[in-house]
């Protein structure tokens, strides 16, 4: 029987990590991690080079199996949800996940269809132009400068619906205005009533009452 956590929010969603324990090979990379995030709040994960940063979003994300606890979406574990979970999630990695024979508007476009999203040509032209693509739109994405293809991957969030975000260095390779409008519209999510996770070797302006942190290897740092 599907039972809502007492934790969720009326109206809202709540992700809550209970003493997870994740390992990559042989290694422990974290154990006992407890955390929860709420609708419209925000989390920074830090942590040194292989403590773990990536292989936690990746768990969260439902790619990775952990090796001990739970990973709980409104009380229910991810791996039995996967489907409602998945609908409620975007992950972005290292990876853009960009198909480098389709230009930007092609792959924003299959992008939004695999979700069940309509994104007519039009919005995606002027999207694309308002993060300063604008001259590029038609190129195949092979062809694109490392940043160009960042802009492109993080355009996917100005037309998704999702309710968590799970970024992982989303402002590497990005100039000083893309970074301020990545923050703007991470800013905007939150205040609809989403949520965030992100990591990141920068300093952003992205703090507000509603930001928690979670370090890994803090003894190590």
């Amino acid at each position: 029987m599907n039972q809502e956590s007492p934790h969720t929010p009326p109206g809202g969603h709540c992700l809550a990590v209970r003493d997870l324990s994740c390992m990559r090979g042989d290694r422990r990379l974290f154990s006992g991690l407890d955390f929860e995030l709420r609708s419209g709040q925000f989390m920074y994960l830090r942590g040194h080079n292989g403590s773990g940063k990536t292989t936690l979003l990746r768990t969260l994300a439902g790619l990775l199996r952990q090796e001990a606890g739970e990973v709980l979406w409104d009380g229910r574990p991810i791996q039995r949800i996967r489907d409602e979970y998945h609908a409620e999630l975007l992950y972005l990695g290292h990876l853009n996940g960009l198909k480098g024979d389709l230009n930007a508007i092609e792959n924003l476009r299959i992008d939004s269809a695999i979700r069940g999203q309509r994104l007519d040509e039009a919005a995606a032209w002027q999207l694309l132009s308002d993060i300063g693509l604008r001259g590029h739109e038609d190129l195949p994405t092979k062809y694109l400068s490392q940043g160009q293809k960042r802009r492109v991957a993080l355009a996917r969030l100005w037309v998704n619906r999702a309710t968590l975000w799970i970024l992982d260095e989303p402002f590497s390779a990005l100039d000083v205005a893309s970074v301020e409008t990545l923050q703007a519209i991470i800013r905007r999510h939150l205040a609809r009533g989403g949520m965030a996770i992100v990591t990141t070797h920068q300093e952003v302006d992205l703090v507000t009452e509603e930001v928690c942190s979670v370090t890994l290897g803090a003894h190590h740092a």
